[in-house]
């Protein structure tokens, strides 16, 4: 309904009671502002439903006679399934142009192929969380260190002097808010369970400055998230532990897509010279990533979905 249409469900109730009371209904229309026609419209459907009539209905028609055949629309989205290919490559081989592909897998969840899953075909149920803290999702990235004044991405074939040295991995801790996508991460040397025990502490106390009660974790099957350093942790705050399947990175997707961004807009996003500067840039880019970077998800940055909590409305 437009801002400036004559009548709403309101309207059209204070119309019926006007006839109602012994108004003509030329006389209520002209009152509203609207068409005899269109009085008598909404007079009849209040006749026959009541106040139920009066909510307006679908647009959508009873019936669709050049709509596919159900038996034909089955065939041709398991034909997605199984070849994962667009409607244009499935067009030669069904004989249904590509409009009317695109309006089938539009109508089962199907008409992007990132919505099935690239090896079983199956559709990707996404996650949706309701509120701040229902689920955070947590992971381990390993990265390669930078030798001292800059690896090969700086230095070219003068890196090392040609030769291959050996200079280690970082592992970077990362929690991710589901609902919000606040994140927070710290560098480490190692995922062992004393590290992700620490870092899960103080993910904790991130999180609280928000106002944000953690109620449910999800992780993958990492040792470090079977200790009992890290259960006693989540026992101790009321926290529920949920795992992904095993070799379905995929379950735990919004933690796997922050690794990704980490990686692009972080880690990648220019030359360092040392891996300390890269540290150290990784407290400016969250700040960043929190606070100012649009999120097409949530059509917003993750701080704007949390600043309505007490206390964060600055």
């Amino acid at each position: 309904m437009h801002a400036k249409a004559p009548l709403t469900p309101e309207g059209r109730r204070r119309l019926c009671e006007r006839i109602e009371a012994g108004w003509t209904v030329a006389g209520a229309a002209d009152s509203m502002g609207i068409s005899r026609q269109t009085a008598h419209k909404w007079w009849r459907r209040y006749c026959e439903l009541g106040e139920a009539g009066l909510v307006d209905r679908s647009s959508r028609p009873r019936n669709c006679p050049r709509r596919l055949d159900p038996q034909v629309e089955r065939r041709v989205v398991e034909l997605r399934r199984k070849r994962r290919v667009g409607p244009a490559r499935l067009t030669g081989e069904t004989g249904i142009p590509a409009s009317t592909l695109h309006r089938v897998f539009q109508r089962n969840g199907i008409s992007r192929l990132s919505d099935l899953d690239r090896t079983t075909g199956r559709v990707i149920r996404r996650i949706e969380m309701s509120r701040p803290g229902e689920l955070v999702h947590i992971d381990v990235k390993k990265l390669a260190k930078i030798p001292p004044g800059g690896g090969w991405w700086l230095l070219g074939n003068e890196a090392n002097n040609g030769s291959k040295v050996r200079v280690g991995y970082v592992f970077i801790h990362s929690a991710i808010d589901g609902y919000s996508r606040l994140a927070y991460s710290e560098i480490h040397n190692d995922e062992r369970a004393v590290t992700a025990a620490g870092f899960w502490r103080r993910a904790l106390a991130f999180f609280g400055s928000y106002g944000i009660t953690v109620e449910r974790v999800l992780t993958d099957n990492g040792a470090c998230y079977r200790s009992f350093e890290f259960r006693d942790l989540l026992i101790a705050n009321v926290i529920t532990h949920t795992r992904t399947r095993p070799y379905h990175p995929q379950t735990n997707g919004k933690i796997e897509r922050f690794n990704r961004t980490l990686r692009d807009e972080w880690a990648y996003a220019r030359p360092y010279r040392s891996n300390e500067a890269r540290t150290r840039a990784l407290d400016k880019w969250l700040h960043l990533y929190n606070h100012h970077r649009h999120h097409t998800a949530i059509k917003g940055t993750p701080v704007s979905r949390v600043n309505n909590l007490s206390g964060q409305n600055t």
